[in-house]
């Protein structure tokens, strides 16, 4: 992992305008992206992973969703000040996404070459017979058996585990700076998961590409990353090295994760742990602990004020039981 700093999220808010209230999906989070590091975002479904990223990468649509405030500087610009135009020469050159449905964003009536020689032509300016030299070399390296001849086949001629590599094809055809991979491995088998992952990796090291991985899979996070945010109704609860914080959690809410994944190294049959209750209702959600309802160590001033930054060994944590001043 490099030093260098390519991505800086600063106190980033995304809201959502419904019928019922405003949904506070992403409510001030912060962090950084080193060149060559792979960084993990994890938590429940609903905590706000793939709305942050897709704020980064000004995908939100609006009405009803809104970029209400911070800043994503990538080389120190931000992203969220530049113009439509060089906001599309940055998605998909400098920043590439693998959505995390290859089945649905791949686009069935138009042939991978079609949608993959669009991308190549528009950011890196070839010609038409070169981008799909282009498109064909990309799907060789990530294992298509005979590219040349099924870079001109549809989607439905693809299995699920193929669709996803075709997926990060495209994702790495421009040689981005940064791959954001939502969920890659969702709805796909063990074995193909175990293959996907494998192929992130090596294009990572092998490229130099920053890679922010979002998932709720810690074996994955375990395995892939360099460090690790913990995310919990829209904000940040917990930042470390991922050997730190796998060795010793210290937010409630990231102790009870870890806690509920099987072990093997472990005699006997024994409960998984879970957390008990449900994520909180993110509509007009009050400045308190949010984790608090489901926390077995809640005190009193956990339903009064949030917690703020404490930097504790090498990490950062949002929790009332290591401020001093409370």
């Amino acid at each position: 992992m490099d030093t260098e700093v390519i991505l800086q999220v600063k106190d980033l808010q995304t809201y959502f305008n419904t019928d019922d209230g405003i949904v506070k999906a992403v409510d001030g989070i912060s962090y950084q992206l080193h060149r060559g590091e792979t960084l993990g975002l994890v938590g429940e479904s609903g905590c706000g992973k793939s709305v942050s990223c897709l704020s980064v990468m000004k995908l939100i649509p609006s009405p009803p969703g809104r970029i209400v405030g911070g800043q994503a500087l990538l080389d120190g610009q931000d992203i969220f000040r530049q113009s439509p135009a060089e906001v599309r020469r940055i998605r998909g050159g400098r920043i590439s996404m693998i959505f995390q449905d290859p089945m649905t964003c791949l686009n069935p009536f138009l042939r991978i070459s079609t949608q993959m020689v669009e991308t190549i032509r528009l950011h890196q300016g070839l010609g038409a017979a070169q981008a799909k030299d282009k498109a064909v070399d990309m799907l060789r390296l990530v294992g298509i058996p005979n590219p040349a001849k099924r870079v001109d086949a549809y989607p439905h001629q693809f299995s699920g585990g193929m669709r996803q590599r075709v997926m990060i094809a495209m994702a790495l055809s421009c040689n981005p700076e940064i791959l954001i991979a939502d969920e890659p491995t969702t709805a796909l088998d063990v074995t193909i998961q175990a293959q996907i992952l494998e192929i992130i990796k090596k294009l990572s090291r092998e490229l130099g590409t920053a890679v922010i991985l979002i998932t709720h899979d810690l074996g994955v996070v375990a395995g892939m990353c360099d460090n690790i945010c913990v995310m919990y109704a829209g904000r940040i609860v917990e930042k470390a090295p991922v050997n730190v914080l796998y060795r010793e959690p210290k937010h409630p809410y990231t102790q009870g994760l870890i806690k509920s994944v099987p072990r093997l190294d472990r005699p006997g049959k024994q409960r998984l742990h879970s957390i008990e209750g449900q994520p909180p209702n993110l509509i007009e959600l009050p400045d308190v602990c949010a984790f608090h309802p489901r926390c077995e160590f809640a005190m009193d001033v956990c339903r009064r004020k949030y917690p703020p930054e404490t930097a504790l060994d090498g990490r950062m944590v949002r929790c009332w039981l290591y401020e001093e001043n409370k």
